[in-house]
């Protein structure tokens, strides 16, 4: 698409002025670069335009030409030099040359003469594509200024050999216990996804994901992970169950392989262009990328989330607290669920895509949306973060120098302000209590200051494992529920000195059986009362399903105080609390 824009730039500029040189040797020269410039070779471009000016200094065509490959090339000092010989030769020139002035001197951090020359720009030019991209470049100019004086401290890690090679690595997604990545490796012109573990402090060599997901014919990109890894949303293009040139498709793990992905259909996906989904930590909400209409602008960031049939709802535009009427790109919600990362050429920033984050409030309305700040962008295009759970590092692709070859993964630092909220996890296995077999169980977390329900999923059929996010700063309900087996709960109170102390547990349950015990650790009082608490509600609901689903099953229950005051009062307390919980 930039090669045909540019290419467009270049032939209108070719027919705005004089057709040539009268120096037959600077005309030869400029006539033999226009054909390396279709062919994408503008080193040799280059070296045709030069020898055009050289024989022929007053060739004002030939300057023009030579700036616009000099941009290409991101050669910025070299083309803000080419357009001004251009500009000095004659000051009127077309409109097109004096925004490509005024792009060369924001990238070369001159804004005020860059301010100058785009409103210059739009004095000749106020209602094409291009006038709204220099009133937006107006607010680049006044951001970069102020924010390139107080840059953020930025510094790149190479994830390594393990990771990167001397072919291109790009979209990292991170398991919420920061042991698995999956990221896409660009190999003889296929997209396939590879995935590494993280031991002994490093990156494991990397190995092909999966052969139900990557294929030979097709390419597999922009993939998103759930926390626990056992879902994988992805994007694949121009296959035959596809209902647009680009859809997205989900893959569900399977012990140590992976399912046959299926394509998530409709409404998420449509006949327009869906892209580089993100889920989120409850697996209840699909963000992602798409040009439909109805949008704020090209590309936007949409939302489907899963109604109570197990459906994915009506995708629901983000609307301009988050998208504009540029381009949004590569949406990650973090494990927190509430801090949203995203690239954006839309918002005020360094001129191209930069990467932004935002919070959503407590009535679902996302905060304006801040740039990560310089270095981290740059004049270049940033995009395609993932921010690890406890919201220290991040990871992205770029082409760095000092790599291992074209784009490699990196991490970083993410700076304090950038940080998304604190949470910590349960990781566990479930067995059976006597035979210490691991099960295929139920896990369900609800946060019960909410009453909402954060984890709900089942248990590896293999392993037994699952993997549950937790925002710090609330009590969750624990929950396991499995065909014949007893009722199990269990309480964890995250405080935020919980960060770094992620729950590991093994969970036994037990067979239903005549005598078995329980304990229902999510009922609770105020000190001395028998009034049960609105935190109790939920897992009564939950022990009243048990009881559905086990007809048979009979049940005594029994209230216990602490051992501190009288003991007939105490009795009494047991007593009534037992009959509030019937």
């Amino acid at each position: 698409m930039r090669f045909f824009l540019f290419l467009f730039f270049i032939l209108c500029n070719f027919c705005v002025f004089a057709q040539g040189s009268g120096n037959k040797k600077a005309q030869t020269f400029f006539e033999k670069a226009n054909p390396l410039i279709q062919k994408q070779d503008y080193t040799s471009a280059e070296r045709a335009l030069k020898s055009a000016v050289e024989a022929d200094p007053l060739f004002q065509n030939a300057y023009i030409v030579l700036a616009g490959v000099y941009k290409t090339q991101k050669k910025y000092q070299d083309a803000r030099m080419a357009y001004e010989k251009a500009i000095l030769i004659n000051k009127v020139v077309a409109p097109e040359v004096t925004y490509g002035l005024a792009e060369t001197e924001f990238a070369t951090q001159d804004y005020l003469k860059a301010k100058q020359h785009f409103n210059d720009f739009l004095i000749l030019d106020s209602s094409s594509d291009r006038a709204r991209r220099a009133k937006k470049h107006l607010l680049d100019c006044d951001f970069a200024a102020i924010t390139i004086k107080k840059p953020v401290k930025y510094n790149p890690t190479n994830l390594g050999e393990g990771v990167n090679t001397t072919d291109a690595e790009y979209f990292p997604a991170i398991t919420a216990d920061g042991e698995t990545l999956v990221f896409t490796r660009l190999l003889n012109g296929n997209e396939d996804f590879w995935t590494s573990q993280f031991k002994n402090n490093s990156w494991s060599l990397a190995t092909p994901l999966s052969s139900k997901i990557n294929t030979a014919k097709y390419n597999e990109g922009a993939q998103s992970i759930s926390p626990d890894g056992k879902y994988l949303f992805f994007t694949g293009c121009n296959r035959p169950d596809g209902l647009g040139r680009c859809d997205i498709y989900v893959s569900h793990r399977e012990g140590k392989d992976w399912g046959e992905p299926y394509n998530v259909g409709q409404p998420v996906n449509s006949e327009f262009w869906e892209s580089q989904p993100a889920i989120s930590p409850d697996g209840r909400t699909l963000y992602f990328i798409s040009n439909r209409p109805g949008g704020s602008g090209g590309y936007d960031i949409w939302k489907s989330t899963i109604t109570d049939d197990a459906k994915w709802g009506p995708a629901i535009n983000l609307g301009p607290d988050i998208n504009t009427a540029f381009d949004e790109n590569t949406p990650f919600l973090h494990v927190d669920g509430k801090t949203l990362y995203f690239s954006s050429d839309g918002w005020p920033g360094f001129g191209n895509k930069d990467i932004y984050y935002s919070r959503q409030e407590s009535d679902g309305k996302w905060q304006k949306p801040i740039n990560m700040g310089y270095p981290i962008n740059s004049f270049e295009d940033e995009s395609g973060l993932v921010v690890s759970a406890d919201g220290n590092s991040g990871l992205f692709s770029s082409n760095l120098k000092g790599g291992y070859g074209m784009q490699d993964i990196y991490s970083f630092g993410i700076p304090e302000v950038a940080k998304p909220l604190k949470v910590s996890y349960v990781k566990g296995i479930v067995r059976d209590r006597d035979t210490k077999k691991t099960i295929e169980t139920n896990v369900q977390v609800v946060d019960l200051k909410t009453n909402k329900t954060v984890f709900d999923d089942y248990t590896d059929p293999e392993t037994g494992q699952f993997l549950a996010v937790m925002p710090v700063g609330s009590n969750y309900l624990f929950n396991v529920n499995a065909e014949g087996y007893m009722f199990y709960s269990e309480n964890f109170e995250l405080k935020e000195g919980d960060i770094n102390k992620p729950y590991q547990i093994e969970v036994y349950i037990e067979k239903i059986k005549q005598g078995g015990n329980v304990t229902l650790r999510n009922i609770f009082f105020d000190t001395n009362k028998f009034n049960l608490l609105p935190a109790s509600i939920r897992e009564l609901d939950l022990l009243i399903d048990f009881l559905h689903q086990n007809e048979n099953v009979q049940i005594e229950i029994q209230g216990h105080t602490d051992n501190v005051g009288d003991d007939k009062l105490n009795e009494k307390l047991s007593l009534n609390r037992a009959q509030c919980s019937l």
